[in-house]
This record gives structure tokens, sequence and C-alpha cells, in this order.
């Protein structure tokens, strides 16, 4: 039933992705030819915004393309990925002399070469005029030209920081110098390889060597994904391959699992400010985008801070909250509370008040209310007791 469901969304994804793609005929001095591109907009994509978006190039641009922005809309639509422009490459007859390579290294030689030259001087520098782009770019790439895009991974600074390999077709020793790359490679960087049981059989069999010598890099600032599906044909494996692939690249951009808030929340040495922070943070640089915090992951953050009975966090986060938007009430929230757990009784009930007057989806007034009048109560008998 899900499988259905999901099939029908991307299907309706589809014939919207139609009515919006913009097609453009690039004039290329490198190939000295002229190139078609398929180019897909975030929905609310505005030119005169300060938003920026990642970008996915998508090789095989004739039957890819539709698969990725199906799977790029229906993951931005729950909040798992950041909206993306997706640049679809059309190579059709072209695509054998585009994948030419040399067939003992597997590197791009001659019309390869140039095609090469094409995408890393010419169509990235023009889409990242013409367009609101981050520095945060994705290649996808099918059998011959997954082996193609790894040759971009060789150079010193990568204009690709992830790579998704759809049952690549390695040629020569181009997974040697995938894997002696990246055990030396100090930027972040995100590696997805697929295969299936009913794969190709002599791609198949280069792609688990390849994970066997992929599996052995030791190199924190590599993110590496496999997948071996079962049942699934080297082409019917695409769909599920970018679900995950894009699933697992964008794994930071999602809201705090489960698995977060247990493993590296709760047990979080230091104030838990600066863990949300340090996670934001770690968005803007990776991807290039920025990310408010949302009033959901100051709860859950708050939430931990009431499980590890830590105190000092509550009033440090409602700092963060009202810094990072002073017109909402959780950020004054979380310090009457703060005030309220310390015993400053006065001031958490002038916090709430405060907080009266603001909004905010998570936070009720008339639990606020009730926050209140306790605490009108307890001040009123402490002042007798003084008086007294």
């Amino acid at each position: 039933m899900k499988k259905a469901l999901l099939f029908l969304f991307i299907l309706l994804c589809t014939v919207s992705i139609e009515a919006q793609t913009i097609y453009e005929t690039f004039q290329s001095r490198r190939l000295n030819a002229t190139r078609e591109l398929k180019i897909q907009l975030p929905k609310n994509y505005d030119p005169d915004s300060d938003l920026k978006y990642p970008v996915i190039v998508v090789f095989d641009g004739d039957y890819l393309f539709e698969p990725v922005v199906g799977q790029v809309a229906f993951q931005t639509y729950f909040d798992k990925m950041p909206e993306s422009i997706v640049v679809g490459l059309v190579q059709s007859n072209d695509r054998f002399y585009d994948s030419y390579h040399d067939e003992v290294t597997g590197l791009p030689i001659e019309f390869g070469a140039r095609f090469y030259e094409f995408i890393s001087t010419e169509l990235i520098p023009y889409i990242d005029q013409k367009y609101k782009t981050s520095k945060f770019k994705v290649a996808v790439g099918h059998d011959l030209m997954g082996n193609f895009m790894n040759a971009f991974l060789l150079k010193d600074s990568p204009i690709f920081k992830a790579y998704v390999n759809l049952s690549p077709d390695f040629k020569g020793h181009m997974d040697d110098n995938v894997s002696n790359r990246l055990k030396w490679l100090k930027e972040d960087v995100f590696y997805y390889m697929v295969t299936s049981d009913n794969d190709i059989a002599p791609l198949r069999a280069g792609i688990l060597e390849a994970n066997q010598k992929l599996e052995q890099v030791d190199n924190r600032a590599l993110k590496y994904y496999f997948d071996d599906f079962t049942g699934d044909s080297h082409y019917t494996l695409v769909t599920g391959a970018l679900s995950q692939a894009l699933d697992k690249i964008f794994e930071l951009y999602k809201p705090i699992s489960d698995r977060e808030f247990k493993e590296d929340i709760l047990t979080y040495e230091g104030t838990l400010d600066t863990y949300i922070s340090k996670r934001y943070k770690k968005i803007e640089d990776l991807f290039g985008i920025h990310k408010p915090i949302s009033e959901g992951e100051f709860e859950k953050i708050i939430m931990a801070a009431e499980q590890r009975n830590d105190v000092a966090s509550l009033e440090k986060i409602g700092k963060l909250a009202n810094k990072q938007d002073p017109t909402t009430s959780y950020g004054t929230y979380y310090m009457a509370l703060h005030a309220e757990r310390i015993g400053k009784t006065k001031r958490a009930k002038k916090l709430y008040e405060s907080a009266l007057n603001l909004e905010s989806t998570h936070i009720d007034k008339d639990l606020i209310l009730l926050k209140v009048e306790s605490l009108t109560v307890a001040t009123d008998d402490n002042e007798s007791d003084i008086d007294d």
C-alpha cells in the first residue's frame, strides 16, 4: 500500500514536473556543439531572494532527470532534504563519446576529456552565475556515466560534494583511483553506490570488488553508503537507489531522529544550546544553505534537557530561540521555565506574562496562564510569610 501511494505521488509529481521544466540549448566552445539541458527550479524559487540551493547534476538526463526530480519533490515535500536545483544533461547519441575513456586508467580522454572540461569550466559556472546556487553539488550517473563522473573526485578541490553511482560500469583502474583518492580527501564527501542481484553480471562483479576496497577506506571525511538490492534489474534499481541516496546524503538536514536524540543529544557533554547551534552551523557549512531551527527542534532539545535534569540548558536554549526569532513566545517561555526551576518566582512570572503577548504554534497559552496563576499564588504566599 505504501509503495502504491509513493508511486502515485511520484507520478503526480512527474506530470507537474513536465509543465515546470525549463528547456535550454547550451552552446559549448569546448565541445564545439550545442547541448540540450533540462532544468528544474524549486517551486517557490525567487531570483531576488538571498536563499541559495544545492545543485544536482544528472547525467543521462534523457531518462534519469524525471526520476531524480520526482524523488526530490517527494523528499522536499516532507522536509527530508532542502529544495534543490536539478540540471539534466540530454546525452542520447553523444553518450558513447561523452564517456570515452582510457582502457587502463578508466579516466576520460579525447572526447571524454572535452566533455569533462565542458562540465567543469562551462556548465557549472553557467548554472552558478544564472541561478541562486550553494556550493553543495551532487552528481548522479548510471553505468558508463557513473564511471565517468568519478573523474571529478580526483581533482584537488572536487566541484561535486556527493556522488550517486547507479550501477556504475567501472573501467580500467577507476575503482582503485577512487578508493586511493578517498583515503586522502580532507573535505567532506558523500559517496553512494548500488547494485542488485539481477544487475548486469560483469558490472555487478566490478561493483562488489569496488565496494570491498571502499569499505577499507578509513577517512572521517568520507560518508560512504552501499546498497545491494534484491530482485531489481540494472534499470529498475534506479528509483529505489535515488530514494536511498538522497535520504542518506541529506540525513543531517532532516529533523532530529530518535537515534540522534538517544545516542548524541542525551549523552552530549555541555549545554544543549551548543549542540543544536553546531548542528545547524554544520548544515549551513555543508549544504551552503541557512535553515532556521524549528520550534519542533527546540521542543526536542528542551525535552532532552528535562530528561538530563539539565536546568542550565533551559535558559541558554531560551536565549538562543529569542535571538533567532524574538517575535515568538517559545524563547521567553523556556527562559521563564528556567527561572521557575531555580526558584526565581517573580522573574518567572514576569517572563510567562511576556510570553502571553507573543505567538507560538507549540506553546499553549492556556498552559502559560496556568503557570502565571500558580506563580501568583506562590508569590503572594511568600510575601505573606515575609510580612508575618
